[in-house]
């Protein structure tokens, strides 16, 4: 059972700056140092290492370790679905209308596609699982989600092995709220399976030193040929 106690040591854990800044570095699901870690949250070596070793007790990181050199990354996908929920928590109520507002462009690309951890999340994985939905392929509810007989044909015609994603022990489908846009992307084993379909198949590529991801010219036109329009859109100009 979980007390109040330890809900608000976690709290305490993620709400610091530079532990939510080393929190949020991990959570397109790469590894870093305690360097990189340290650069991420603006901090010194000697006070990333404080941060780190409470993060690692308190279960919300794990360490490997290669040669000389250690590893963090998140423990969990549990700990990923909780970053991203106080996300979209701190994203706060959708503005009302305004003028259009100057954005930058590594804003603006997070919010077009990115990584959450292990699957893909912004407005191209938003269209991707409303494209899903729309024709039958998946059904999402409040808690889950479920690939149908349909389903099955459409996602193996995209060369993912839908018994190799529900091998494990994970969920295999599940929606996740994007904090960007305020609707669900998929996550789960599908999620992932999805965003590793796309990347081995060069339709995305990662942009070093970010969450975002880029679409290809030759993935704008796989896309839009595996989801549909709605998926060309979110895919931006030709």
């Amino acid at each position: 059972m979980v007390t109040v106690t330890a809900l608000a040591r976690i709290a305490a854990l993620v709400g610091d700056p530079a532990r939510a800044g080393m929190l949020a570095a991990l959570m397109d699901g790469r590894v870093l140092t305690a360097a990189e870690l340290a650069r991420a949250a603006s901090v010194t070596p000697q006070t990333a290492s404080g941060h780190l070793a409470q993060l690692t007790q308190a279960g919300l990181l794990a360490v490997a370790r290669q040669g000389r050199h250690r590893y963090h990354r998140l423990a969990s996908p549990a700990v990923a679905r909780m970053l991203e929920g106080v996300m979209a928590v701190a994203a706060g109520p959708p503005a009302p209308p305004r003028a259009p507002a100057i954005r930058l462009p590594r804003d603006a690309a997070l919010r077009e596609a990115r990584t959450c951890y292990d699957h893909l999340a912004g407005r191209l994985a938003v269209a991707m699982a409303e494209s899903l939905v729309a024709r039958g392929a998946v059904e999402l509810g409040e808690d889950g989600g479920a690939v149908t007989p349909a389903g099955e044909a459409v996602l193996a015609g995209l060369g993912i092995d839908l018994a190799a994603a529900a091998s494990g022990r994970r969920m295999f489908c599940r929606p996740c709220l994007d904090w960007s846009e305020r609707r669900p992307h998929i996550a789960g084993a599908l999620g992932a399976a999805l965003l590793a379909t796309c990347l081995e198949r060069g339709w995305l590529r990662r942009t070093e030193g970010s969450r975002a991801v880029a679409v290809t010219p030759g993935g704008r036109l796989a896309l839009r040929r595996a989801f549909g329009d709605g998926v060309g859109c979110a895919c931006g100009p030709d």
